[in-house]
């Protein structure tokens, strides 16, 4: 079986991985040149466990290849980007529809077409079916349309993909049984067979309901700095009962999903989506929050207390995942109001952020934005010979004890220093 998949990102790659590793023929196709130059040569343009030796070994045996353009094949796969419309916030399905105007020439009579890109509902019945239709395909008896959303966390996206539950919604039961085998290659999860429509609105919702829960922790570490209570005791106290489970604030959300899907169910009823808008609204509440209140950290030090050092820009940790990061509305939050910023994030070649020991040369405050490990036990010995003032604010919450001359901010004793 012959397997085409549009898009080698996040998701695209690693599932072509997975299929190649299953004994399929895998074409991977990206518009980007240089990433298909260096797919070809068994080079993952992504940070992900297990990725890189999967796609090294799929070259070497000739179970994959990438391309810019499109070929013949027996099943199609998009997993291209799918950002959402600052108008009305609508799903922006723009790349999604270039995806499947692309394959068109090659499609026969008997393929499979699977989007697997987060889409708002019934973008599949109403947008990308009648696509195919135009070309003279009938949907359900000479090809076969669903969508399979993704549901994977990154960092543990090839053992998720292997052993997550699959969503498969065709637009008939004919194409979800098509498309359901096509993911049996290699699922070991329960693959679960419903309608298009259905299963665009359960990703949408998976995704709000994360997005709702993490607005909700986010309002009480403003509460908590509002009259000047441990939010964080607060949580850890409440988690106590058996049905709560408050999730951690942060410096706000990013990702590919929890920061856009919640847009695609709003946009569809924006007059009953109440919760999810204002869920989203607190979320991008969070990065004026981080900025605020280090400037108020700030302003009890001398004027002279004027370098930052951001440690981490990825918004999930341990990945180089930087997609609607929060911590870039913070750094140029910070910047705007005068402040020198020295960026620390080991997971990024980047020629604009510093090592190490660069990076906290001279700083006055720590903000640590990304919960990676390496954030977790902070050589201490080597902070205290080189920053000006030894203060560090914890956003993510990862650090329990610092020395005792330093001071540890997070969103449990913020009310004590903003």
């Amino acid at each position: 079986m012959k397997i085409c998949i549009v898009g080698q990102g996040y998701i695209g790659l690693p599932t072509a991985a997975l299929f190649a590793k299953n004994g399929c023929e895998v074409l991977g196709v990206d518009v980007n040149e240089e990433i298909v130059k260096k797919l070809n040569q068994g080079i993952a343009h992504i940070e992900e466990p297990g990725i890189s030796d999967s796609i090294k070994n799929a070259v070497e045996e000739g179970h994959y290849h990438a391309s810019s353009k499109v070929e013949e094949a027996d099943t199609f796969i998009i997993t291209v980007p799918t950002p959402y419309l600052k108008e009305d916030l609508s799903c922006d399905l723009t790349y999604v529809i270039s995806a499947c105007k692309s394959i068109l020439d090659v499609l026969k009579k008997g393929n499979i077409v699977i989007i697997e890109s987060t889409i708002a509902p019934m973008s599949t019945d109403e947008i990308i079916k009648p696509i195919f239709e135009k070309k003279g395909f009938v949907i359900g008896k000479d090809l076969f349309l669903a969508h399979c959303p993704e549901r994977v966390l990154p960092g543990q996206i090839m053992e998720e993909l292997v052993n997550n539950n699959r969503i498969v919604g065709g637009i008939t039961e004919e194409c979800s049984r098509k498309a359901a085998d096509i993911y049996r290659t290699f699922v070991k999860g329960e693959i679960i067979e419903t309608e298009a429509k259905t299963a665009e609105l359960s990703k949408c919702m998976e995704n709000t309901f994360r997005d709702v829960n993490i607005a909700l922790a986010n309002e009480l570490a403003k509460i908590g700095a509002e009259i000047g209570v441990n939010a964080l005791d607060v949580i850890e106290m409440a988690n106590k009962h058996p049905r709560v489970n408050i999730h951690s604030p942060g410096p706000g959300v990013g990702g590919h999903c929890l920061a856009i899907d919640p847009y695609f169910i709003y946009a569809k009823a924006p007059d009953v989506a109440k919760i999810i808008k204002l869920a989203r609204d607190t979320n991008n509440s969070m990065p004026g929050f981080v900025i605020e209140n280090t400037g108020k950290i700030l302003s009890n030090l001398d004027k002279e207390a004027k370098k930052i050092s951001v440690f981490g820009v990825a918004y999930k940790g341990n990945t180089d995942d930087a997609r609607e990061s929060p911590a870039f509305e913070i750094i140029t939050g910070l910047k705007t109001a005068g402040y020198e910023i020295a960026i620390h994030d080991p997971h990024f070649d980047n020629s604009e952020y510093l090592d190490f020991d660069e990076a906290i040369k001279d700083s006055s405050l720590i903000l640590i934005l990304t919960d990676h490990d390496q954030f977790k036990d902070l050589d201490y010995d080597l902070l205290c010979k080189n920053m000006k003032t030894k203060i560090i604010f914890d956003t993510k919450n990862i650090i329990k004890e610092v020395p005792e001359d330093f001071t540890l901010i997070n969103y449990g004793n913020l009310y004590k220093f903003s």
